[in-house]
């Protein structure tokens, strides 16, 4: 197969990684940086250029989107789909998953479980949404923060109100969310490929701090999860129509609650701490699902 991963780097780990097992596949696998693509968006012959070749419909594609570049990246992972490639993650899902609004709506929709969440836009509504929320402590999260930047613990009302209040004037949508003490400063990261978990691992905050992320001085360790995690994951990943993500979510009394659907999964941590070859399982499942289609076209003709 001709292969095409959209990243704006191709020395990144992960990037790397999927180019060994492509390669160690059989397959040709090239790196493209999908802001350096222009395209063509007419009906008749939809295309998308790289510094002047035209690229031309591909076998596969596997969008590394950044989260800056989400507007962008999703429209030229959209063309590829006008030109009948098969995308892995397709625009619309990655989409979903990054609104984190709306992903934790159409979950709770579906019956995914989740902290109690609260939003409001307007500053006079803060304490009717820490009310509905719950008790103290709560977290705040900016809806535009990632890797867990724009997060704030507040320990008591009146920080929760200033937070909230300040937010809000500098014009940035927050969420409320309840604490879950029982979790302890720890989460689990799923990484969901097809209709399976392929790996996971515990992520542990550091001394005084209530955020897990590696990144942020966090650990890892290998977890195993009960058949109810591996659900949660897995359906969650499926609602938002993703074929491959990393899901965060967090034990607790209540059972496992999804925190946030990750489109495009860093590998490094978790096949580090797992032992997994989780690039190897990205390209097995594309040539599966290529195998698939082309059975399908043969039976339909």
């Amino acid at each position: 197969m001709n292969i095409l991963i959209l990243s704006r780097n191709k020395n990144l780990y992960s990037t790397g990684r999927l180019v060994e097992a492509g390669h160690n596949r059989g397959h040709n696998v090239r790196v493209i940086d999908y802001m350096r693509c222009y395209m063509n968006i007419t009906s008749r012959k939809p295309t998308v250029y790289y510094g002047g070749e035209s690229l031309g419909k591909t076998d596969a594609v596997i969008p590394r989107i950044g989260a800056s570049n989400t507007f962008y990246g999703t429209a030229v992972v959209r063309q590829f789909e006008m030109m009948d490639s098969y995308c892995l993650n397709s625009s619309i899902s990655i989409s979903k998953s990054r609104d984190k609004l709306r992903s934790l709506q159409i979950l709770a929709l579906e019956g995914i479980n989740m902290p109690v969440t609260g939003f409001a836009s307007h500053t006079k509504d803060i304490e009717g949404v820490i009310e509905k929320v719950g008790s103290i402590p709560l977290i705040m999260k900016l809806l535009q923060g990632t890797q867990g930047q724009g997060i704030v613990l507040a320990e008591t009302r009146k920080a929760a109100e200033s937070v909230m209040s300040a937010f809000r004037q500098l014009d940035a949508d927050i969420m409320v969310q309840e604490f879950i003490k029982e979790s302890s400063g720890t989460d689990i990261r799923a990484f969901v490929v097809g209709d399976k978990v392929v790996a996971a691992m515990r992520r542990i905050a550091p001394e005084g701090e209530f955020r897990s992320n590696v990144h942020r001085g966090g650990r890892t360790e290998q977890v195993e999860l009960s058949e109810e995690e591996i659900k949660t994951a897995v359906d969650a990943t499926q609602i938002l129509g993703l074929s491959t993500a990393g899901v965060d979510l967090m034990r607790s009394n209540r059972g496992p609650l999804i925190l946030e659907v990750n489109s495009s999964p860093g590998l490094q941590g978790i096949e580090s701490c797992s032992g997994v070859d989780i690039a190897r399982e990205i390209i097995t499942f594309i040539e599966k699902r290529k195998m698939n289609n082309s059975c399908d076209s043969q039976h339909s003709n």
